[in-house]
């Protein structure tokens, strides 16, 4: 068995279109990795890319975020990814460490087909493909994951009208235990291959789950090292607590609310 690596080299990460892709805070997900790095005394770099930059090798980075928008920013996005969707794959292939919310879940599959206009091609990363649904999924959400052999709940708010389906070259992020998911049918939740780990959780979704966030650090210098990563233990008592209340919410909510709902009520109170 290998020993424990102590001495942890400095974190390269990858936002890409940052200011196309931040939808409820999403970048709140780059700051959770490198505020929990630092605190451990791990550098880290961030290095962002936005639409027509020169095309990065995504494999020499260790962390990969592409996060949630709306079909306008999508469309930007969808016309730009057929420069970055090798630099994707051949990420993805090498085993960095992804984590795509909401659109950027939508964007690494194969298509994204709205409820009117053209279809959007993905990146091809993930075996998955969505389309734009006639309801909208609107609600403290929560979902059992499993990595590396452990199992915890994951907790977020999910705000999609997309529908989507998995393929056999992917696996559930998750299994839903309150909320939509992917489709409000199936159980599932976002979308995982490798070290790629998408989900339609924003929140944002790393800052309330230190767990997921640690997760994602230890696995991207796992690989970086080759060796086991023990991370030394935080004081995660906020996060703790603020995990614990989006949990209750998601659980008093469970199986009865969407955005439709309040909607209505607000109609007939009128």
């Amino acid at each position: 068995m290998t020993s424990p690596v102590t001495d942890l080299p400095p974190l390269r990460i990858a936002h890409l279109w940052p200011s196309l892709l931040n939808v409820a805070g999403d970048g709140g997900n780059v700051t959770a990795v490198q505020a929990r790095s630092r605190w451990r005394g791990i550098a880290t770099e961030t290095i962002g890319y936005e639409a027509g930059d020169p095309v990065p090798d995504l494999t020499a980075f260790d962390i990969v975020f592409v996060q949630g928008g709306q079909d306008v920013e999508m469309a930007l996005v969808a016309a730009d990814m057929p420069r970055v969707a090798a630099a994707l794959r051949d990420a993805a292939d090498a085993g960095v460490v992804m984590l795509p919310v909401c659109a950027g879940l939508q964007l690494l599959g194969h298509a994204y087909i709205p409820s009117a206009g053209p279809a959007l091609e993905g990146a091809h990363v993930l075996d998955l493909e969505t389309r734009g649904g006639s309801q909208r999924f609107m609600q403290h959400a929560a979902v059992e994951v499993t990595i590396d052999g452990e199992t915890e709940t994951v907790v977020g708010f999910e705000n999609h009208s997309g529908v989507t389906e998995l393929g056999p070259g992917a696996i559930p992020f998750g299994r839903v235990v309150a909320g939509a998911g992917n489709n409000g049918r199936d159980g599932n939740e976002g979308a995982r291959r490798d070290n790629v780990f998408a989900t339609y959780l924003h929140g944002p979704v790393l800052p309330k789950n230190p767990w997921l966030a640690d997760m994602l650090v230890r696995l991207a210098l796992a690989r970086k090292t080759g060796q086991r990563v023990v991370l030394a233990p935080l004081d995660d008592a906020i996060e703790r607590r603020n995990h614990d209340v989006a949990l209750e919410n998601a659980m008093r909510n469970r199986g009865r609310r969407t955005a439709l709902t309040p909607a209505r009520l607000h109609r007939k109170a009128s």
